[in-house]
Order: C-alpha cells, then structure tokens, then sequence
C-alpha cells in the first residue's frame, strides 16, 4: 500500500491556510493543521472532518512558542512516521505609525510572523534532510519588498521571512529539500476585515499557487512565487 503524503499548515483554521488545508485533502494528502485558538481548532477540524474524515487533524498551537512547535512537529512524526510538506501560513497584522507602535505590537509580529515560521521551519528540517526530500513553503506577502506607511511591525517581518527563507533554500537544496516563498499581494480574508473588494485575490488563488508546485519535477525549484491580483482598487 502506497504512503499517503503528509503535511502540516500553520494557521489552518481559516483564510489561506484553510484553503490549503482544503486543496491538499481533495489531492489526498493526510493534513496536519494548527491554530492559536482552541475553538476555532475544534470548529475547522469538526467541518473539514465532514468531508475528508480523520485524514484531518487540528492542533491549537501558539507558534510564537518554540517547544510547542517542536512537540507539535515530534507528534506529526511520531503518528505518520514523514513529513513532506510545510506551509508556514500563520500570521498577523498589526498596523500603526512607527511612532505609535507600541513595543508589544512589534514583538508580536515578530514572533509570529517570523520567528514562528523559523520554528517550524527549524523543526520539519531534520526529517526531511535525512529522508533527501520535503518542501517547505513560507507565505509572506508583496509587504516582504513594498514597504507602506503604517506598516513598520508588518514589512519588517515580513522582509525577514523573505530573508530568512532564502537563506534556508540556499542551506536546505543541496540537501534535497525545496523551499519556497509565496508573496501574495491583497487577499479577501478576515485578516483585513472592513477591507473587502471584488479585485482582491482570494485564498483559493493562493491556495492554487502553493499546490501548483508540488506539480514540478524534483529538478526545478520555483524559489519565489509573486502573486498579485489583475487589477488594482482600494480599501
């Protein structure tokens, strides 16, 4: 019998990340999705449940804490024996004026768009050095090269991620693992709530881009992946 492929999506729950959660499923992957709150755990995994039954499995995970994603990561392992894929999704936006941040906005973009990434990307590693293969796929944003005002909390991390991606790929390649980050520009998600438009890209679109290289052969690696939407509005 043939191993089903594995893998795990922070910030699963909702927006691009259940998308993917989604769209991996319908591939017939075993998916293993994690979230900071319990209750959106338990709702996400209640309904994806309905359709893809126990191939789906939720955790609430604060990525901001490195021994609970390294104990996440050590259970995916322990129950699947591989871990094939990681899309680093989780994220969060807090906007100001750099002089009207305050110091716990800042450490909270950090740590989790960035440092929680880094833990994630730290722990599935190991694994798939040693099996030669794996790919794993950091969601930044356009904000990691464009920045805006009011956006220092966010563009730094994000630029960080960006960074701290590429400097992975160039450690991890030689190794047989793949990484990738995905920069997508305005998506319709609850993360810019009061911000909606037509024009907007949705999480699917992301979704989309992020399975489409799981399509590529062994040999190519997209290692950045700029996803705008056609057109261009505002809110």
């Amino acid at each position: 019998m043939e191993e089903q492929s594995v893998a795990i999506v922070t910030g699963g729950s909702r927006g691009i990340g259940r998308a993917v959660v989604e769209g991996l499923a319908d591939r017939g992957w075993t998916v293993w999705f994690c979230s900071r709150r319990e209750e959106s755990v338990a709702a996400a995994q209640e309904k994806l449940r309905e359709r893809w039954g126990n191939r789906i499995r939720g955790a609430a995970i604060d990525v901001r804490d490195p021994g609970r994603v390294a104990s996440f990561v050590e259970s995916v392992l322990a129950a699947e024996g591989r871990i094939d894929l990681l899309v680093n999704n989780a994220g969060l936006g807090r906007f100001a004026p750099v002089d009207e941040l305050s110091p716990e906005e800042w450490d909270e973009s950090i740590a989790t768009n960035l440092s929680g990434a880094f833990y994630a990307l730290r722990a599935v590693a190991p694994g798939m050095r040693d099996a030669g293969s794996g790919w794993i796929v950091n969601v930044a944003s356009l904000a990691a090269r464009h920045p805006f005002a009011g956006g220092a909390a966010y563009n730094a991390s994000k630029f960080g991620l960006l960074g701290m991606s590429e400097a992975a790929m160039l450690d991890l390649r030689p190794h047989g693992v793949r990484v990738t980050t995905i920069l997508p520009g305005s998506v319709d998600t609850d993360f810019g709530a009061g911000k909606g438009g037509d024009w907007k890209l949705r999480p699917e679109d992301v979704a989309r881009a992020i399975l489409d290289l799981l399509d590529y052969p062994p040999r190519a690696l997209p290692s950045r992946v700029e996803l705008r939407p056609t057109r261009t509005g505002s809110g």
